[in-house]
């Protein structure tokens, strides 16, 4: 029987999409034999058609028109790798418009507008799938959607960056510094030029948005996510977490829990201070994880390489593989109807604490710290002092306590004759 033709629109040809190109042409006799299609990459907008690629592609196929790959009647799916939020969403409307399934990588995109992208492909009954917009070739999407659609979701808590997950891998294994760790991330092509997004938390930020809306069915975007970066991270918070029995790292956290008003939604980036051991602690260099916490389900982790051209090409390829069934089915799947959720602010977390604080070393200071930890209702848990010549460190762990009052906490400490600086707040996982 002759694989019935599936022709694909691709919007961009870098790393993802030269990838995606290559792992059709060498997999295309495998598909055909389990699905009876076809794909074919049919027509590729991009804005240089002169530009050298690593993927060779028949004479006609590149073209600068986007908006007519979309609309093309002879394109049957349209896969969208060129990010940013315009032209991806208009393109990616006009798409659902014409009728055509769409896969997506753009978690920038999604964590900002995939609500009206959601509602418009499901009102046109065709796929939006984006399994690759989080955590790269980790299949995270497609279980949180399916496998536990039926599953009440308590938390969702990851390692979503590979570029500061490795930094911290660095520092923590090889006492690289911050810069000198992400010079060599820059160096190995895990970081960019620009590292912004990665360590100032945004990238993190845009891809929990995403995890937050699926597993608990409710609207969540990028500005409702609490997100800081690793950039003040120092060796010697390495060196003290280590000393403590824990691990940095750079987590995604999407909470969900019943309030006076209804479901309420929590969802954060941060440094935080991971028990050894726990599974999270053992994820290192450009690695991810993502770890979910079910009512009935109990305790899952997806683990795998969160990003790069074939891993992320691969979670856009099994998408394409769906939606091509799908389309010659004449089915769809849906995200179904994004609910409203109370965003619970950063104030209300709760959580324990990690400080360190050099202070002058004078009789009576520790009594004065700790009293203002008390004032607050913070509860020490344990504290270890180091002699710096006229100046002693205290690093403190805290007790489960209220972000507000560990905020306030700080800022009466930093107005405290006796301190000098505070050179570190983390919060701590698994307290």
């Amino acid at each position: 029987m002759t694989p019935e033709p599936v022709r694909v629109g691709l919007l961009g040809c870098g790393n993802v999409g030269a990838a995606l190109v290559e792992l059709i042409r060498t997999r295309s006799d495998d598909i055909a034999a389990r699905t009876g299609l076809a794909l074919e990459v049919a027509r590729v907008a991009v804005r240089s058609t002169t530009k050298e690629r690593s993927v060779t592609l028949p004479e006609g196929v590149l073209t600068h028109d986007a908006v007519g790959v979309v609309t093309d009647p002879a394109i049957d799916v349209v896969v969208e790798v060129i990010g940013g939020i315009e032209p991806a969403r208009e393109l990616t409307l006009d798409a659902i418009k014409a009728g055509k399934p769409v896969i997506t990588a753009n978690k920038e995109l999604l964590a900002n507008v995939g609500a009206e992208l959601f509602a418009a492909a499901d009102h046109a009954g065709v796929d939006l799938l984006f399994e690759a917009a989080v955590g790269g070739g980790i299949p995270v999407i497609r279980p949180l959607r399916e496998s536990l659609a039926g599953e009440r979701i308590d938390r969702v808590m990851g390692i979503v960056n590979g570029t500061t997950n490795y930094i911290l891998t660095r520092m923590t294994e090889a006492g690289a510094s911050y810069a000198d760790a992400l010079n060599e991330a820059q160096n190995l092509g895990y970081a960019e030029r620009d590292p912004t997004a990665d360590v100032e938390g945004h990238d993190a930020a845009a891809k929990a948005a995403i995890i937050a809306s699926i597993a608990f069915g409710v609207r969540v975007v990028a500005g409702d996510v609490t997100n800081e970066g690793i950039a003040h991270i120092t060796r010697a918070d390495i060196d003290y977490a280590a000393k403590m029995g824990y691990v940095i790292k750079l987590l995604a956290i999407a909470e969900q829990r019943e309030g006076s008003e209804g479901s309420e939604v929590g969802v954060r980036v941060h440094p935080a201070m991971v028990p050894a051991e726990h599974p999270l602690a053992s994820v290192r260099d450009s690695f991810n994880a993502v770890f979910v916490e079910g009512a009935a389900v109990g305790d899952l982790m997806f683990y795998g390489r969160g990003a790069g051209g074939f891993p992320t090409a691969t979670a856009v390829l099994g998408d394409l593989i769906d939606a091509a069934v799908n389309r010659a089915r004449g089915s769809h799947a849906s995200i179904g109807v994004l609910g409203k959720a109370r965003i619970r602010p950063i104030d209300e977390v709760e959580t324990a604490y990690y400080l360190n604080i050099d202070v002058f070393d004078r009789p009576g200071v520790l009594a004065a710290v700790a009293g203002v930890f008390g004032a607050h209702g913070v509860s020490i848990r344990s504290m270890e002092q180091e002699g710096l010549g006229d100046e002693a460190r205290l690093v403190f762990i805290t007790h489960i306590a209220r972000e507000a009052a560990m905020q306030a906490t700080v800022r009466d400490l930093h107005h405290l004759e006796a301190v000098d600086r505070i050179t570190s707040v983390l919060r701590v996982i698994g307290e």
